[in-house]
């Protein structure tokens, strides 16, 4: 019995080893593994017989099964190590990079214009203080006029061409209406700047088109006045611009009371930037704030108009072609 055993133990370690040894994958050597060492493997299955085995035999026998084991074991590694090496330098010679070979040209993609116009310019009003918000460019008559002080029988509305859509909704025609929203959630001291795309039914020409972006801010507080205002205009339009002249003209809004226009001296002549002015009461009361404790002031201008003075673009059409020719400049 004992000698039966001896020769199965030892001819199992011969077989294991060369078996292992012939493993080419990592998954091969771990089916070898659970084979002969595992639970239900053959090495544990010759030596659940040890229990017929006469207390004289067992320990001769489980000294020779402790020596195949551990040299199955020892093969295991082995084998598993040179498997991870050779995987290891597969890996390094597919991925290696021959610096010799010539490289492809990727062209370097650009910032549109008026993408770089709207960063820079949230990039001032942010380091003034200002958070920025956004809102849907479908909005509903009472955000984009009534909230801001136009009522349906206003003639302020025949200043904006308004495009309104079949479930009475309609694209806004300016992003005033984000504004509302925010100060509707919020509660004063406000400091909000809101850019997007907005909708007029303009005629399409040189300086005028449908579809176009603004840039709208807002701060309410207690004791704002129009200095204040004067002051952060003047501000903003320098750090654009550069430290030049600036001028502001009465003028009429809805939502702002009084109103006023700036103008730029650009190049020798004046250019009107931006609208402003304090922010009516009757829209202060629309939002819940108390007139009698907050002011505040708006100010908006058109990204194009500014793309167009920076840039010395002679049509708005240009901004949005896509023709490589005109992008590639900026």
């Amino acid at each position: 019995m004992t000698s039966n055993l001896e020769t199965q133990l030892l001819a199992l370690q011969q077989e294991g080893e060369n078996a292992i040894a012939a493993a080419d994958t990592l998954e091969r050597l771990e089916e070898l593994r659970v084979n002969y060492l595992g639970k239900k493997g053959q090495l544990g299955a010759l030596l659940r017989s040890m229990g017929q085995m006469s207390a004289e035999e067992r320990p001769k026998i489980g000294a020779i099964a402790n020596t195949v084991k551990e040299s199955l074991q020892t093969s295991l590694d082995k084998q598993r190590a040179a498997l991870e090496t050779a995987k290891i330098q597969a890996q390094l010679e597919a991925e290696t990079l021959d610096v010799t070979m010539p490289g492809i040209f990727r062209p370097q993609g650009r910032i549109h214009p008026l993408n770089g116009i709207i960063d820079r310019a949230l990039d001032i009003f942010v380091g003034m203080g200002y958070t920025v918000a956004q809102g849907s460019e479908m909005e509903t008559d009472y955000y984009n006029f009534e909230a801001l002080n136009t009522p349906p029988d206003h003639p302020a509305r025949d200043m904006q061409d308004t495009f309104y859509l079949p479930d009475g909704n309609l694209l806004r025609t300016h992003t005033s209406s984000v504004q509302i929203r925010y100060m509707e959630k919020e509660e004063p001291p406000i400091r909000v700047v809101a850019p997007g795309r907005v909708y007029r039914r303009d005629n399409v020409d040189a300086t005028h088109s449908a579809v176009f972006h603004q840039i709208e801010l807002l701060a309410i507080d207690e004791g704002l006045t129009f200095t204040d205002l004067k002051g952060t205009v003047k501000m903003f339009l320098q750090a654009m611009f550069g430290d030049l002249p600036i001028r502001f003209r009465a003028s009429y809004f809805p939502f702002t009371e009084p109103s006023a226009e700036v103008d730029l001296q650009w190049n020798g002549r004046w250019l009107e930037v931006m609208g402003c002015g304090m922010v009516d009461p009757n829209v202060l009361k629309s939002v819940g704030y108390d007139p009698e404790i907050y002011t505040g002031f708006a100010a908006g201008f058109g990204v194009e108009r500014f793309a167009m003075v920076l840039h010395q673009i002679d049509d708005i059409r240009r901004l949005y072609a896509s023709d490589l020719r005109f992008l590639r400049q900026f």
